[in-house]
């Protein structure tokens, strides 16, 4: 299943997308797509639904953030050997965590706003985990048994509050709009390997990465086990694994957002999002 959120911002109402590509209206049978309803009972309810008797969703509605009420918002650093490299940083022994602020969540065709005070705004296409059942102490074998789904993250960063403001890496990542998630939460069952999914991301037309998940350092269900071992995780939060290499921070010039910028990214059967940049 393709399940998605849409309305305006703060009233966002679940659906799905049908084989057609249309929206079905889901409000009947699940009141949000956040929580228990991420279950895999919740899930296995709804996959059973004939797509065709729910209401379509006439025009063209905004969509927002694919899952609701995210408790925590989870970024896996440096998994990416290439990435690291053009980063010039050496890759960790174990996974390097930080969050975003859950306010940072966005729609995928959302603007993106440049903080005011940015001078170093920067993209990054990721691969993003829903957990979709409590979570502690899970083996790397039983991990993805875990996951709701999938779904495209841009986990954009402000290099210089990020690397040069004192303190963790949480100020460069957490500005409003700078965790568009979506357009859908792909359910587990429909992504046969989350390490083989082709990813990129485009500024103004031109393709700045273009890489694949068969390249993260740790893969999914290491990250999930590595998590839960020192936090429980819960229905919703949302996982961002990383990003491969071609990052603003990575050009030579190095090579930042600005107002006016056009940002396209994708994952293979993840879905496309689309950013207009302006100013915050």
């Amino acid at each position: 299943m393709k399940l998605l959120r849409y309305g305006p911002v703060g009233a966002e109402k679940p659906g799905l997308q049908d084989d057609a590509g249309n929206i079905r209206d889901l409000s009947g049978h699940v009141d949000d797509i956040a929580g228990a309803a991420l279950s895999d009972e919740s899930l296995d309810k709804l996959r059973a639904i004939d797509p065709a008797s729910l209401p379509v969703v006439e025009g063209s509605p905004r969509i927002g953030a694919c899952v609701g009420h995210v408790g925590k918002f989870i970024c896996i650093g440096l998994n990416y050997a290439d990435h690291a490299a053009e980063s010039g940083m050496a890759l960790p022994e174990e996974p390097v965590i930080f969050f975003k602020a859950t306010s940072a969540i966005s729609g995928p065709n959302d603007d993106v706003e440049i903080p005011r005070t940015s001078v170093k705004s920067d993209w990054e296409v990721e691969l993003g985990v829903v957990i979709g059942k409590h979570t502690k102490y899970v083996s790397r074998e039983d991990a993805l048994d875990h996951v709701a789904g999938y779904c495209v993250v841009n986990d954009l960063s402000e290099r210089d509050f990020q690397l040069h403001r004192s303190g963790q890496w949480v100020k460069g990542k957490s500005a409003d709009t700078f965790g568009p998630i979506g357009p859908w939460l792909v359910t587990r069952d429909e992504v046969a390997d989350p390490q083989n999914l082709p990813m990129y991301l485009e500024v103004n037309g031109h393709r700045y990465q273009d890489g694949s998940t068969k390249t993260m350092h740790f893969d999914v269900a290491t990250v999930i086990s590595h998590l839960s071992q020192f936090m429980s995780l819960q229905p919703g939060d949302v996982i961002s694994t990383g990003t491969p290499p071609g990052v603003g921070m990575g050009q030579n010039p190095q090579t930042y957002l600005k107002p006016g910028d056009k940002m396209e990214l994708g994952i293979e059967g993840l879905g496309v999002q689309k950013q207009n940049v302006i100013a915050g």
